[in-house]
Order: C-alpha cells, then sequence, then structure tokens
C-alpha cells in the first residue's frame, strides 16, 4: 500500500471520480508515463486490471493524455518563440483564430498587456515569420510581441495532482 495525501472529499471532472487513488495514478503517470499498469498498481494498491480501467477512463474524459515530450530543437525545429497578442473583440474567438494557424503549439487566454499568450515552434526563421504573418493577418489580431527562446533549460509536466 501506498501512502497516499488526504487531499479532501473526491469530485468529479468529465464524468471521472478524481478520488485520492485516481489523482496519485496520475502522479505516478506524470513521472513516468510508460510505466506498465501492473508496476502502478503496487504504487497505488490496486490491481493490473483495476489501474488499467482507470487510466482508460481517465484518457477518455480527457482527463489525462500520455505522450511523448521531446526537445523541438533537437529535431530541427530550431526556432522557438513565445508570442504575446493582443486582440479587440471576443477573446475566445480570437484564441480559436490563433490556434488554427499551422506551428502554432499553445494558446492561452491571459490577464495583463496581452490576451493571448502562444508558444510557436519553427525550422528556422522564414518559418518563424511566416507563423507571424499568418498570425497577424487574422482580423482581432491588434499587435504581436515575440519572445524567442535561446535555449531550452527546463520542461517538466510533473506538478502533481495537488
Amino acid at each position: 500500500m501506498t501512502e497516499q495525501s488526504d487531499s479532501g472529499p473526491a469530485r468529479r471532472v468529465n464524468g471521472v471520480v478524481l478520488d485520492d487513488t485516481a489523482k496519485r495514478i496520475i502522479e505516478v503517470l506524470q513521472e513516468d508515463g510508460r510505466r506498465s499498469y501492473a508496476a502502478i498498481g503496487k504504487a497505488v494498491g490496486l490491481s493490473e486490471a483495476a489501474v488499467r480501467q482507470r487510466v482508460q477512463r481517465l484518457l477518455e474524459s480527457g482527463v489525462v493524455q500520455v505522450v511523448g515530450v521531446t526537445d523541438p530543437m533537437t529535431l530541427g525545429f530550431n526556432r522557438q518563440a513565445m508570442i504575446g497578442v493582443r486582440t479587440t473583440g471576443d477573446l475566445n474567438t480570437a484564441a480559436d483564430a490563433v490556434s488554427e494557424v499551422e506551428g502554432v503549439e499553445y494558446v492561452v487566454i491571459t490577464a495583463g498587456s496581452f490576451d493571448l499568450m502562444v508558444e510557436v515552434v519553427a525550422e528556422d526563421d522564414a518559418k518563424l515569420l511566416d507563423i507571424l504573418a499568418n498570425i497577424r493577418g487574422i482580423d482581432t489580431v491588434a499587435s504581436t510581441e515575440t519572445f524567442l527562446y535561446l535555449k531550452l533549460r527546463k520542461q517538466t509536466y510533473a506538478w502533481g495532482t495537488r
């Protein structure tokens, strides 16, 4: 049996109950998404079959996504940037339009100087210019400011379920 935190009452998210066991499964997957169901079961005190069912429900509900995370520069995407975007009109509409631009990997609606923060990954400066032109070509985009990434120092997705 594993030590579990007392995080309060279980809650339902997208039809899935997030009890202490589900949260612990998520934490184990964040540590190593390739860990076997049997190993996860040992860590959380469940059978392999029970873990498989719980993970499947977490995946189907969209609570969890198991992916391989890379350093884009090692794969030939030599230009990464965060772009601050100021918009006019409805923020959701602007965010949806920016999300459709090829090369845009992450879009978040923010408060502060920018309405959106947009992460992009490009092969080179020419491709980055194309992405910027496509973003700036959206009617609801008023202005952009680009912050180039020089080197990736830390990228984790293991913040747990707090």
